[in-house]
C-alpha cells in the first residue's frame, strides 16, 4: 500500500498506469484533460505498454475505442461534458456491441451557456446508452472505482463509466491509498476477448445492419446484461474490500437505521450531506442520508431496504429533467418506492453549473422534510435550491 496526495485526474491516470490497459484513445476537455495528459506523460516514459491514440474529437476516441475492443484488446478512456455529449452515437454502439470499455468521467455542465464547472447533465443525458455508471464522492473513490470498473466491465460484457464531480473531485488533492501494481494486476487479471475481430479462425461480425427479425432479441439480451450487471457490481466491491480494506456496494447509508427524514444524493454532495445530518440530529432531527454509488443498473430493491422506515424523503438532482416532473434521480426513487413505501419524495434541483452546495443548504433540505413529516403536507414537490 502507498500512501500519495493527489488530485482526482492524477489518481484515475495513476489507477490507469496499473491497470496497463493495451489502448487508450483520448482527447483532451476541461476538467479531466490532467487524466489524459498524465497517462500520456506514462506512456511515453515507457511506464505502460499502452497504444495511445491522439485522435481529433471525442467521436473519434470513442470510435477508436470500439473498433480496438472489438479487435480483443483492453480498453480506456476518459471526457467530460461536451466531450461525452460529442460520442453520443458511439456510446449506444459500444454498449449495443457489448464491450467492456471503461471511461473515467469527469462530471462538467453542458452548454449553453458555456460553464466548465460540475454538475450532472452530462453522464445523467448518457444514462439510457446502456453503460454502467457508478459515481464517486471523492478521490480515493475515483481511485477504487476505476480499477473496480475494468472487472465489472468484462464481467458483465457491458461499457463502465465511473463519473466524479469536475474540479471538487478532478482538482482537489488529497490523501489516497494505492494499491500496490501487483495487487491491481492480480485483481483484474489477464483479459482475454471472448469473440475479438483478429481471431481469423473464428470470424464474427460487429455491429451489422439488424432488421426487425432480430433487433429486439438484441436489445433484449442488453437488458439482461443490465439486470445481471447488479451482483457482479457487488461481488467486485466484496472481492476488493480483500485487497483494499475499503468497502464498496451499490449504496452506502448514514444514520437511517432509526431515522425519520432521508436525504438522498450522488457524488462529493453526500459528504456535505452526511454533516448536515450529524448537524440536524444535535438539534433533535431525526434524519439520515443515502449516498447512491450505482445508478446503473438502477438498484432498486436496496434503496427500498435502505428507506423502508422514512416518513419523508428529499431527492437531491444535480441536473434538470427539463419539461418532466423533476429530476432525473428524483423521477427512478418515486418509482422504486411506488407502492412499496408511503413516504412523501421531494425534489431539490441543485448545483448547477458548479454552484456551491453547504451544509445550510441541506439543513434547510431536512427543515423542509420535517415540516413535511409533521403537518402531512407539501408545498412543492420539485424545487430549486440556492437559487438567487
Amino acid at each position: 500500500m502507498k500512501i500519495l496526495g493527489m488530485n482526482g485526474d492524477n489518481a484515475v491516470a495513476y489507477a490507469m498506469k496499473q491497470i496497463n490497459p493495451d489502448v487508450v484513445a483520448g482527447y483532451p476537455i476541461t476538467p479531466q484533460t490532467i487524466a489524459i495528459e498524465k497517462f500520456s506523460e506514462y506512456v511515453a516514459d515507457g511506464e505502460v505498454d499502452t497504444e495511445f491514440v491522439a485522435v481529433e474529437s471525442e467521436h473519434s476516441a470513442m470510435s477508436a475505442c470500439i473498433g480496438a475492443s472489438a479487435s480483443g484488446g483492453r480498453v480506456m478512456t476518459s471526457t467530460a461534458s461536451a466531450g461525452l455529449a460529442f460520442m453520443w452515437e458511439m456510446l449506444y454502439v459500444a454498449a449495443s456491441t457489448r464491450l467492456p470499455i471503461v471511461m473515467n468521467v469527469m462530471n462538467r455542465a453542458l452548454s449553453a451557456p458555456i460553464n466548465i464547472h460540475c454538475d450532472h447533465s452530462d453522464s445523467m443525458g448518457a444514462r439510457d446508452s446502456g453503460w454502467i455508471q457508478i459515481y464517486g464522492e471523492n478521490v480515493q473513490e475515483g481511485y477504487d472505482n476505476i480499477i473496480q470498473a475494468v472487472k465489472i466491465a468484462e464481467s458483465a460484457g457491458l461499457p463502465v463509466m465511473p463519473c466524479f464531480d469536475g474540479f471538487i473531485v478532478s482538482h482537489a488533492v488529497e490523501r489516497v491509498e494505492a494499491l500496490d501494481d501487483e495487487k491491481v494486476k492480480n485483481f483484474i487479471g489477464i483479459y482475454k476477448s471472448e469473440h475479438p475481430l483478429l481471431d481469423v479462425e473464428n470470424p464474427v461480425t460487429y455491429g451489422p445492419f439488424d432488421m426487425y427479425d432480430y433487433y429486439m432479441e438484441h436489445k433484449k439480451q442488453e437488458h439482461e446484461a443490465m439486470k445481471a450487471a447488479l451482483k457482479i457490481v457487488k461481488d467486485v466491491g466484496k472481492e476488493y474490500e480483500k485487497i483494499s480494506g475499503r468497502s464498496y456496494d451499490t449504496l452506502s447509508e448514514h444514520r437511517l437505521d432509526d431515522a425519520e427524514l432521508a436525504v438522498i444524493a450522488l457524488g462529493s454532495t453526500a459528504g456535505t450531506a452526511r454533516e448536515a445530518v450529524d448537524e440536524m440530529r444535535k438539534k433533535g432531527i431525526n434524519a439520515g442520508s443515502l449516498k447512491l454509488r450505482l445508478f446503473r443498473p438502477f438498484p432498486y430493491e436496496d434503496i427500498r431496504n435502505a428507506l423502508k422506515n422514512v416518513k419523508a424523503i428529499a431527492v437531491m438532482d444535480r441536473c434538470d429533467s427539463f419539461g418532466a416532473f423533476g429530476g432525473p434521480m428524483f423521477s427512478e426513487i418515486r418509482s422504486a418506492l411506488y407502492k412499496t413505501s408511503d413516504a412523501e419524495v421531494v425534489n431539490y434541483i441543485y448545483g448547477l453549473g458548479g454552484r456551491d452546495v453547504t451544509t445550510n443548504h441541506i439543513k434547510k433540505v431536512i427543515s423542509d422534510l420535517n415540516n413535511i413529516s409533521t403537518t402531512g403536507k407539501v408545498k412543492e414537490y420539485v424545487q430549486y435550491l440556492g437559487v438567487r
